[in-house]
């Protein structure tokens, strides 16, 4: 079957056609049982507690098209909610722990059911701060990974999984750069642990060297890519570092080589992108998706483009847009054909979340993927297989702490 015509069928809300015993999660209100309402208001919220988490990256993540080193792991900070009845529901903190501290004072000793529903996610934005913890406190109390949660889904919809890792390599380090072989060797890496799409930062000439080095450099490295790594996908992501003609040079320059998907070669505006993928469907590349929304996305413009089929994927972030935010944006994408990706750069606690996000909908042709280590949290029930991510089938997002 034809990839394009399978992804677009599964943003038409036809993924049960293709995929055996699984429903859509648009019609998720059919799961939000009484029984289930009942058990959420058995527990009430009675503590809070906050844990710092230290993820490594497997490597020294370098510059992209705009910014410096990316460095070699963020320091996390998550929220546990617990309830009256010892239910605990862990996830990444949305915002500041004195912020949370305040918002908790207020909805102390209320139902969970009057927090979150199964059908909709947070109910209240003013508690968006708790939104991955309400989350995974309903799957625990409903004994429910958060995929069946929202979708009654018993086995998740899988997706491919791209490592989003591959900077501009040969930078690092400043007083004695590594090279192009390095690009390579981090693409070893992540292929031996798991993944079979690459995506590629591009767009040196936009800070780093000049338009024609950088352009040159752009050209070598996912020609060197395609050359030694030809089982996988290359996604290329410019960072809004283009202009289109810029960007056009560029796709000339890799000649014949397929791109899985193009992220963000320039800011977004309707001419621009109407023009790149008229030059894409007139130059052999109609299979090439085109993302964006990661950076001050216009929501309202990447809808209209979408509608005309001129952008494929949104991406705004997982938790910088939240989670209950995007299942209620994800039917408006589905209905216009539009596909999603919630960005997750940064952490892979943010990967897993789309991981049950992408499991419930079934309109993720792929999940962005950042490989991390802990030694404060317990990561192992998530597994890259093929190309795939795969969670667990614990209640709620199966994350738990080793301390």
């Amino acid at each position: 079957m034809d990839r394009r015509f399978f992804l677009q069928s599964l943003t038409a809300g036809s993924a049960s056609a293709f995929i055996p015993a699984v429903v859509s999660a648009d019609s998720s209100f059919l799961f939000n049982s009484q029984s289930d309402n009942e058990e959420l208001a058995y527990h009430k919220l009675q503590g809070i507690d906050f844990t710092d988490v230290q993820l490594k990256y497997p490597r020294l993540v370098g510059k992209n098209s705009r910014l410096g080193v990316h460095g070699t792991g963020p320091r996390v900070t998550f929220c546990t909610l617990i309830t009256d009845k010892g239910a605990k529901g862990l996830g990444l903190l949305r915002g500041n722990r004195e912020k949370a501290k305040e918002i908790f004072e207020t909805i102390k000793g209320k139902k969970v059911s009057e927090l979150f529903s199964p059908s909709e996610g947070t109910l209240d934005e003013n508690c968006y701060a708790f939104d991955f913890c309400l989350h995974d406190l309903g799957g625990v109390i409903l004994n429910k990974p958060v995929y069946e949660l929202i979708s009654g889904n018993k086995k998740p919809i899988l997706t491919a999984c791209y490592s989003g890792m591959i900077y501009f390599d040969e930078m690092e380090p400043e007083n004695n750069p590594s090279g192009l072989g390095k690009v390579l060797e981090n693409c070893r890496f992540d292929y031996n642990y798991g993944y079979r799409q690459l995506k590629v930062k591009i767009g040196r000439g936009g800070k780093w060297m000049s338009k024609e080095e950088g352009l040159k450099t752009d050209i070598e490295v996912t020609k060197m890519i395609y050359e030694n790594f030809p089982d996988c996908d290359i996604l290329v992501d410019g960072n809004d570092a283009f202009t289109v003609d810029y960007f056009i040079s560029y796709l000339k320059g890799i000649e014949n080589i397929p791109l899985y998907w193009i992220e963000e070669p320039f800011r977004e505006t309707r001419t621009d992108y109407v023009r790149l993928k008229e030059w894409l469907v007139n130059n052999g590349r109609r299979n090439t998706f085109l993302a964006d929304g990661e950076a001050q996305p216009d929501l309202q413009l990447a809808l209209e483009l979408g509608k005309e089929k001129y952008l494929d994927i949104y991406l705004d972030d997982i938790s910088g847009y939240g989670f209950t935010r995007w299942r209620r944006l994800n039917p408006r994408l589905k209905a216009i054909g539009m596909m999603a990706s919630p960005h997750a750069w940064g952490d892979t606690i943010k990967s897993f979340y789309i991981v049950h996000f992408a499991g419930a909908f079934g309109n993720v042709p792929t999940i962005e993927g950042v490989t991390c280590f802990s030694d404060d949290i317990d990561l192992s029930g998530y597994k890259l297989h093929r190309g795939q991510l795969i969670p667990p089938a614990t209640p709620g997002f199966g994350l738990k702490l080793y301390k």
